[in-house]
């Protein structure tokens, strides 16, 4: 199936790096770039809907008018690039797009510490990671190249990885230059043994493409233990599965997802 990057822009600080660097990793994997904003249109409460329409398709043309220059000042004048920009809500258009027969992945910025809460308690990337039945990426401003060659994977036992989703995801990498690591953050005083099994098991149901390792972070020092293993650098992502703890829970918010993500270098992945 023919692949296809879902770039998400609004306009902010991080949509130039965003799409340097769907662009570069689209070359590497032959994918296809859809960039999509969603526009607001300000109108008079009173106003007919005739003129309330004229508005929108002024908003919507400017928009794109603005979206088509960002992107050509990055993008070569010769690459088929798709664009979306319409008041209609981000979450309809996504679905749309998504029930084309494509494997999709969706590429959106977060902006930084600073609106920690704000990608916790109803932002833009919250809603979509919610709300999307699809694999989501979400990434630091700072990476404008795709160069990643080190995969962390989070476990929990609650929520069980979708295999099927994580294979869909390493079908955008090259299997001979990667590398995974299974890990599970573990609270104080956990009972570790299942885990270990299912991390055990993972690496093995893997082993025969990448290059696999499993960790488990046990106790107060599990904060320190993982920044040994991810160190921020630019050739580390990782992938969280949707509804697991490591996107709710306040010891893995604080300590994992503040530390690496919105502080670091490292794009967070979130598997449907």
């Amino acid at each position: 199936m023919k692949k296809r990057f879902i770039i998400l822009i609004d306009f902010s600080e991080h949509s130039e790096n965003l799409i340097k660097y769907a662009y570069d990793w689209s070359k590497q994997v032959d994918a296809e770039l859809l960039l999509v904003h969603e526009t607001v249109v300000l109108a008079p409460v009173l106003i007919d809907n005739e003129s309330r329409v004229s508005i929108a398709r002024q908003i919507n043309a400017d928009a794109l008018r603005k979206l088509k220059e960002l992107a050509g000042q990055i993008l070569p004048p010769d690459l088929k690039v798709n664009y979306d920009v319409s008041e209609i809500y981000l979450q309809t258009t996504l679905e749309k797009y998504l029930a084309e027969p494509f494997n999709n992945l969706i590429l959106i910025g977060l902006k930084g510490t600073g609106l920690l809460k704000k990608i916790f308690m109803g932002s833009v990337a919250t809603q979509v990671i919610d709300r999307t039945n699809n694999i989501v990426v979400a990434m630091p401003k700072e990476i404008s190249s795709f160069s990643h060659e080190k995969i962390f994977v989070a476990i929990t036992e609650k929520h069980p990885l979708n295999i099927l989703e994580l294979n869909n995801f390493l079908s955008f990498y090259d299997n001979k230059k990667t590398s995974l690591c299974f890990f599970h953050l573990a609270k104080p005083k956990e009972k570790i043994k299942p885990i270990e099994k299912q991390l055990k098991e993972l690496s093995k149901l893997f082993e025969d493409r990448y290059s696999t390792t499993y960790e488990i972070y046990e106790g107060s020092s599990s904060f320190f233990d993982i920044k040994k293993v991810i160190n921020n650098r630019i050739d580390e992502i990782l992938i969280v599965q949707k509804g697991s703890r490591h996107l709710t829970d306040q010891f893995f918010r604080k300590f994992l997802i503040n530390e690496l993500v919105f502080e670091g270098q490292t794009p967070l992945i979130v598997l449907p």
